[in-house]
């Protein structure tokens, strides 16, 4: 197993645990924000009365979560196709490899933006 294969392993792994903790994080100031729209709809409630996190909120921290894994994934794989690049020493077929990585790189990141845009337009209109 190369190593691009096993990097790739070794990051599924790690989102694949780490997912559920993201979701669900949440900093202090969110949690402030959240209670505090939480007590003006109620009617002035208190914090803390037993309201949970929303559907919205963890969806849209899990989407967060995950574009950020997928941010240093592709920013890897752009370094790792230019270092493929650089060493392909005028090899037509390596050239070709890296710069189809390259590519492939670039497309996933624009469908992993594409799709926090369509999670957040959704959001809104829930």
């Amino acid at each position: 197993m190369n190593i691009f294969k096993k990097a790739t392993v070794a990051a599924v792994t790690l989102l694949v645990l780490l997912a559920p903790a993201g979701a669900f994080a949440q900093s202090s100031e969110a949690a402030r924000q959240v209670c505090q729209g939480v007590g003006q709809a109620a009617g002035g409630a208190a914090c803390g009365t037993g309201t949970g996190p929303t559907l919205s909120g963890v969806v849209t921290t899990a989407v967060n979560f995950l574009s950020l894994i997928v941010g240093i994934a592709a920013v890897l794989v752009i370094i790792f196709a230019g270092f493929r690049y650089i060493t392909a020493a005028g090899d037509s077929s390596r050239i070709n490899g890296a710069k189809d990585t390259l590519l492939y790189a670039i497309i996933g990141l624009i469908i992993a933006i594409s799709a926090q845009v369509i999670v957040r337009f959704v959001l809104t209109r829930v």
